[in-house]
């Protein structure tokens, strides 16, 4: 006999256990973890007030837990990283509300990657058409106006668009280790000029009296951790006016129970800490996330976030450095364009064509740029 599927949504992760879902999540892919999402709900970043409802879509297959998909609830399009402001903004000018709105992405994270997870990937076929149209269902009965899946994997967004989930495209500048086993191999890529400028830079830096510390796992005390979110806070609050997105319990939490994904590279000038990174890695990628310092100093911030980086993965034998989202100037020191995928389905279904004609000339827009943005990479 076999077990009846069903399709649940569940307003909290500790609805199912870490080991269940552990299961279905395959590689080591950070994001996805049940420790990182838990940090994320159980430190208050995401949940009430902040904007963000969790509301994944778990699949069991009697009581075995067989697929999930991270989702949540928006009542607005902050701390996303796939700009639909306009798409809000056309809803209202017709009078109609654009939030609450569904989305599969991961808060606070432009970072590509699962947003599926199964247990038995065989059963791909069978089980994204059933939550597909579990999540329609759901968007129509609360209302949301539509669902956003955010930065999957390029094979999960051509399956998405395949099921006529449209798919949008961006861009951004990733790092890819060559077989360099030194920075001079890496550097040594580069015609002269630029790679002049870089040496130039970190030289700079060191003469500065600037050194770093370099901590991973179990070496970050939870004195580093709260240096960390002291830091994050202060460069948060001289960018936008705020502290920022996430709470200081959510950093606690991470070095409790995510410190194996975590690199934390502080930066000291005469003995005191004056900036940090913090990246995270798994098996093949290293994933640059957040920073923050006390002072401004000249080239600091590329030491610091891409220049350090860059080092660990070299030695540690990484093969892709992903930077994050934005910046061009990303690209004179190595990281080369990329394209990222989004997906999106609308309710209405004269919004969705109107948007269907956006995607399809931005995407020849982003196109263009990205092998224009070949031309300017440093490399011989």
């Amino acid at each position: 006999m076999t077990n009846q599927l069903s399709l649940t949504f569940i307003t909290s992760l500790q609805a199912v256990s870490a080991a269940h879902w552990s299961l279905l999540c395959g590689g080591d892919y950070p994001f996805v973890c049940y420790a990182f999402l838990a940090a994320l709900e159980q430190s208050g970043s995401v949940g009430k007030g902040t904007g963000w409802q969790p509301q994944h879509l778990v699949v069991f297959e009697g009581d075995e837990l067989i697929a999930a998909m991270p989702l949540y609830i928006k009542t607005h399009s902050y701390g996303e990283y796939i700009f639909d402001w306009a798409w809000a903004d056309a809803y209202n000018r017709h009078g109609l509300n654009y939030y609450p709105k569904l989305i599969s992405a991961i808060p606070f994270t432009p970072c590509s990657g699962s947003r599926l997870l199964l247990k038995d990937s065989a059963r791909f076929p069978e089980l994204l058409p059933l939550m597909l149209a579990a999540i329609k269902n759901h968007a129509q009965t609360m209302n949301a106006s539509s669902w956003h899946c955010l930065f999957p994997s390029a094979d999960l967004s051509a399956q998405l668009s395949a099921e006529k989930i449209s798919q949008r495209v961006g861009t951004q500048f990733h790092w890819n280790n060559r077989g360099y086993k030194t920075w001079d191999d890496f550097v040594g890529t580069m015609n002269s000029r630029k790679r002049k400028n870089i040496n130039k830079e970190r030289r700079a830096v060191v003469e500065q009296g600037i050194s770093f510390v370099t901590k991973t796992a179990d070496t970050i005390s939870p004195a580093d951790w709260q240096l960390f979110y002291l830091l994050y806070c202060n460069t948060y609050l001289k960018r936008s006016g705020h502290t920022g997105y996430l709470t200081q319990d959510f950093f606690t939490l991470l070095g409790e129970h995510f410190a194996q994904h975590c690199l934390l590279v502080i930066a000291y000038q005469q003995e005191q800490a004056i900036a940090a990174a913090l990246f995270f890695t798994d098996s093949q990628t290293i994933y640059g996330r957040y920073w923050g310092c006390v002072e401004e100093h000249e080239f600091l911030h590329f030491e610091t976030c891409y220049y350090q980086g860059i080092e660990y993965a070299i030695k540690h034998g990484l093969q892709r450095f992903d930077g994050g989202a934005q910046g061009e100037h990303k690209i004179a020191r190595g990281f080369e364009p990329v394209m990222t995928y989004s997906n999106h389905w609308l309710a209405q279904p004269d919004f969705q064509q109107a948007i269907d004609n956006f995607l399809s000339a931005e995407k020849g827009s982003i196109e263009n740029y990205i092998e224009a943005a070949k031309g300017y990479l440093p490399f011989k």
